[in-house]
């Protein structure tokens, strides 16, 4: 069995096809999925394909950081009320993005701290989307220590410094997706600095698709992939690192280990 633990079918992208969708994850033996929020406008579309599929699907709500303008506290408002009157396994998807614009660096560090504090206060894990900004998130993080903050930094792409310095910041898994199998990704050399006890595999659909699909539509069906190729770079057996992920999502967002 397999856990894509961030995907967002929930987008426009798969409106012609979702169900045709879903069928492929689970005809390559991806069984559960957990769908992140971004914005304040795909709550709705979340929670259809929430409802949709409740047997496969898991999500989890946040602000984005590309989401936060000057009136991110409003929409955090909004947000922790929804979290306050629904049952989601996580807070997410939130963090720092500094890749593509900086001009709300101090609201995205402001908003993130503010997530950080709900999670931790409600006992719920945190899905960390970090682009560029390791060097802004990790002093949130020491800094709110004393809370017991855990989850996942998805998308993985750095080394394997920095993935000591994640490791030291607290009690938090690693995602990895389909960059790992792009041919001049440096992910590969850090894979084994990863504690297999760490490992969450992910797709990030409908973004980066894994080789063989890389430039196309990404989908759940396709962690299958990135499965495979971990466990070629790290000479284990697929089932091997299947297993060891899905029983690590589980326990990450607190759900029954089939």
């Amino acid at each position: 069995m397999l856990f894509d633990t961030h995907t967002h079918i929930y987008l426009p992208e798969f409106d012609n096809d979702r169900d045709d969708v879903v069928d492929r994850a689970l005809e390559n033996g991806v069984t559960r999925l957990m769908l992140p929020n971004v914005d304040l406008d795909t709550i709705d579309a979340l929670q259809h394909t929430l409802n949709a599929y409740p047997d496969m699907c898991s999500a989890a709500m946040g602000l984005h950081p590309t989401s936060v303008t000057e009136n991110y506290r409003k929409d955090l408002d909004h947000i922790f009320e929804i979290l306050d009157t629904n049952s989601y396994q996580a807070v997410g998807e939130i963090g720092i993005d500094l890749y593509w614009d900086k001009s709300y660096q101090k609201e995205q560090i402001d908003a993130f701290e503010m997530q950080i504090r709900y999670a931790a206060q409600r006992s719920l894990p945190v899905i960390i989307h970090c682009r560029e900004a390791l060097d802004s998130i990790l002093p949130v993080l020491h800094k709110l220590s004393h809370l017991d903050v855990r989850g996942v930094f998805h998308s993985f792409s750095g080394s394997s410094e920095e993935l000591s310095r994640i490791f030291e910041s607290g009690d938090f898994y690693i995602g990895i997706n389909g960059i790992v199998t792009f041919k001049k990704s440096s992910l590969r050399e850090t894979l084994s600095a990863i504690p297999l006890d760490r490992l969450l595999l992910e797709t990030d659909a409908p973004y980066l698709a894994p080789v063989p699909y890389r430039g196309k539509r990404n989908e759940p069906a396709f962690v299958r992939h990135t499965a495979e190729f971990i466990a070629n770079e790290l000479h284990m057996e697929t089932l091997e690192i299947e297993t060891i992920t899905y029983k690590n999502a589980c326990r990450l967002f607190n759900l029954p280990a089939e």
